[in-house]
């Protein structure tokens, strides 16, 4: 068939419109977020922040410094403030803390690690951070989790009259396993949860008048580092990288609002200045992993079932009635409640359980170094004693020694202290597992499978 010219002017028009709506259905639009699903009311999720903030501030050191708290409260509550933080009774604190962290609980209480001041650049990608955090508790990813892992029995735990409840709603999560430990369901979030609360940070920061695209340099950057820093104190294994994160976050900035980026206070330099001269600050006397009152042997014993333990560059298998306590620049504790004893100087005596932790390299001989840890921990120790002379063997195909030694146990008599040395680079990692003598039977095995299972990174 031939056309006319108007007849081909028209159908060009008829096409063009034609090609133009599959375009315009498909334009990109911005990801609707929303919690998910949830076993907690929000009052619930503000009562188990209070809570655990209490039990925060009792156990690790809160800086009382004046500029440094008005800044933090300067940069949160700016982003607490748009809508997407969904209104809760946020606050900002700062904790005196070598490693680079901050954490969010379920409510809203933020705590910002010194050492997360010292790493940033600037100010945004301190709050970059915050938002991040912010929009893991508008999300509610912590109470979240904890109910797909305790479907069954939080409803009829969350049905009693929980607020006027001795413990509280955390006593009544400690029973389930749920607390503050490193592998706190509470505040150890999946990839999709991450990937999420980087969309809606961003989002945050935009309406804050920061530019988000500093978040993601700040984690691509520990990334890059990641391989080089402590696995104790690395924020990566807090906050796993959802993969092409600067990617992400650039197609959600195309998606906003063009605006100009004026939200820092220009107090930054001031900022680091201050935390670089803030005099060292050891925990509260007394702070101790949870509540530390000890139980009877039977109960601290290691069940034959385990768990997964898992930080940046360290995996194990631990025994699934005991509780991860710690993580940051001191060391991890794997323990049974039963199994911790508040002293009369406010320490914390270890009957059951292991310690792990890693020390530099003093004198580049890892038996050497070995010795000197021995001698360390026994003038540490009072009345520790060494057994038996240091056994060569492997762990994870790695040079390592076990040294036997005792010394007093809180439940009386003697306790029998496995030390377990790795040789890693530039240093070693090392294991002390703990158990009362006339229980050595009972708890071998166990200790004998967590050390299996090690798996280290360099």
């Amino acid at each position: 068939m031939r056309f006319t010219p108007t007849k081909r002017a028209a159908s060009a028009v008829l096409l063009a419109a034609a090609l133009a709506l599959p375009c315009a259905a498909a334009a990109p639009k911005q990801k609707t977020l929303k919690p998910g699903f949830n076993l907690f009311s929000k009052e619930q999720d503000v009562q188990m922040g209070a809570e655990y903030a209490a039990q925060v501030e009792r156990e690790l050191p809160v800086v009382p410094n004046a500029e440094l708290n008005k800044w933090i409260h300067t940069v949160g509550e700016k982003l607490a403030r748009a809508p997407e933080a969904d209104k809760y009774p946020y606050t900002f604190k700062i904790v005196y803390e070598q490693s680079i962290n901050a954490f969010a609980l379920p409510g809203g209480p933020t705590f910002t690690h010194t050492g997360l001041l010292l790493a940033a650049d600037n100010e945004s990608q301190v709050a970059g951070v915050l938002a991040h955090e912010i929009s893991h508790v508008a999300l509610r990813h912590g109470t979240n989790q904890a109910s797909k892992a305790q479907l069954l029995q939080l409803p009829a735990m969350l049905g009693g009259e929980l607020l006027g409840a001795r413990g509280g709603l955390t006593g009544m999560l400690a029973q389930l396993g749920i607390g503050l430990g490193a592998n706190s369901l509470i505040l150890k979030f999946s990839r999709n949860a991450e990937s999420d609360a980087d969309v809606l940070g961003s989002r945050i920061m935009h309406q804050a008048g920061y530019n988000p695209i500093e978040m993601a340099r700040f984690f691509e950057k520990l990334e890059a580092e990641s391989g080089k820093g402590n696995w104790l104190t690395n924020m990566m294994s807090d906050h796993p990288n959802p993969g092409n994160r600067q990617k992400r976050i650039q197609q959600e900035i195309q998606l906003m609002p063009a605006r100009q980026y004026n939200g820092e206070t220009g107090d930054f330099k001031r900022v680091q200045q201050i935390t670089k001269g803030l005099p060292k600050m050891e925990k509260p006397k007394g702070a101790a992993p949870g509540s530390a009152t000890g139980g009877k042997v039977e109960e601290a014993r290691p069940q034959n079932s385990f768990k997964d333990f898992k930080a940046q560059g360290l995996q194990m298998q631990y025994p699934s009635n005991w509780e991860v306590f710690g993580g940051g620049s001191a060391s991890v504790t794997i323990a049974p409640r039963a199994g911790l004893f508040q002293g009369q100087d406010g320490q914390t005596a270890i009957g059951y359980g292991v310690v792990i932790n890693q020390a530099k390299s003093q004198s580049g001989d890892f038996q050497r170094d070995t010795q000197a840890l021995i001698q360390q921990i026994s003038q540490e120790n009072q009345g520790m004693r060494v057994t038996g002379n240091p056994r060569e063997q492997r762990v994870d195909n790695k040079r390592a020694y076990l040294t036997m030694l005792s010394s007093k146990s809180p439940w009386g008599g003697n306790e029998v202290d496995w030390l377990v040395t790795v040789e890693m680079q530039g240093g070693m990692v090392y294991f002390v597992f703990i158990a009362p003598e006339q229980d050595l039977n009972n708890a071998r095995g166990a200790f004998e499978k967590m050390i299996q299972t090690v798996r280290l990174g360099q």
